[in-house]
């Protein structure tokens, strides 16, 4: 049975920290250690092109792209831009049949399910990224979470290559008691305690 989840609230809560982020905190670090918060945000409007083409089963185009992450791609009206590609996002997989059958991401084939679990965990993740980044507060509804946990679950490795080049680094260990949120982030390679300074 396809377990659909309602994106919405973590793409807008995504898109509500975007908008916010400021010209001079651009250049800061992020968990991420491949991205700057230019970059991330760059990476977070092109994976809403392809998560928005992949529920719509819309082969080329942005399906066999994999999305960018360098902040000089972003135009002067980007604050607009993604946070409207991302109410478009979660408006996508609210659709009948976006979590079912086969679609397309990054050039590959995928079942659908598991392409929209992968949106979950890429707005869950990069959302709590740029909270941390930016200094702005960070919360995610249960049924997100679990829909995050359950993808990471089946791909995350503490075996995941380290490095500045990998957006998803080693799934860091983190105890059961832990809230949701720390096991999503510690599983997809993120410090818990992480900060700017």
């Amino acid at each position: 049975m396809t377990t659909a989840v309602d994106l919405g609230p973590a793409a807008r809560r995504l898109a509500e920290l975007v908008a916010r982020v400021e010209d001079d905190e651009l250049d800061r670090p992020t968990p991420c250690p491949a991205y700057t918060v230019g970059d991330l945000i760059d990476h977070v409007g092109g994976l809403a092109l392809a998560f928005t083409a992949a529920a719509r089963k819309q082969p080329g185009g942005y399906a066999e792209q994999a999305p960018s992450g360098r902040a000089v791609n972003l135009e002067q009206a980007w604050r607009a831009r993604i946070p409207a590609d991302l109410t478009t996002l979660a408006q996508a997989w609210r659709e009948p049949g976006a979590w079912t059958g086969m679609t397309r991401i990054a050039g590959m084939d995928a079942p659908a399910e598991m392409v929209g679990l992968t949106a979950a965990d890429e707005l869950v993740v990069h959302g709590w990224d740029t909270a941390r980044a930016t200094g702005q507060p960070y919360g995610c509804e249960p049924p997100l979470l679990d829909a995050a946990l359950r993808f990471l679950s089946e791909f995350a490795s503490p075996d995941a290559p380290p490095g500045p080049e990998v957006a998803f680094g080693p799934a860091q260990p983190v105890p059961a008691s832990a809230p949701l949120l720390d096991q999503v982030v510690s599983l997809a390679g993120r410090d818990r305690a992480w900060s700017p300074a």
